[in-house]
């Protein structure tokens, strides 16, 4: 019987540590991108992530998961201008509107705000 218990203590905990990391992980809801001269861009974070399904791969494969990278990695030269832009998020956008998909525009002004 205590034996039983244990384990269903390591089991909660081992739910609950995960549950804990899965929050924490997921960013800040709402992000302020730098959009050069066409204005900033309010990047809808937790929304991409629900519309992608928790797969974050799919945009942090070319940059790491931490605040302010994007334009720290510009800086350096290690990712070019408009880079994540034309390879992650028009891309992503017209693929998912031709697939009949939910998707965010497509046009400059749909994103920057001057």
């Amino acid at each position: 019987m205590k034996t039983r218990a244990i384990l269903i203590l390591i089991c909660f905990a081992v739910f609950a540590a995960s549950t804990t990391l899965a929050i924490v992980n997921k960013g800040a809801e709402e992000i302020t991108l730098d959009g050069g001269k066409k204005g900033k861009v309010e990047f809808p974070h937790h929304e991409h992530q629900e519309a992608l399904e928790q797969k974050c791969k799919t945009c942090h494969d070319l940059f790491p998961q931490e605040p302010g990278i994007i334009n720290d990695l510009k800086k350096k030269g290690t990712l070019k201008k408009k880079q994540v832009m034309n390879e992650k998020c028009l891309e992503c956008h017209k693929t998912r509107k031709k697939a009949g998909k939910d998707a965010g525009p497509v046009k400059c002004k749909g994103c920057h705000i001057k």
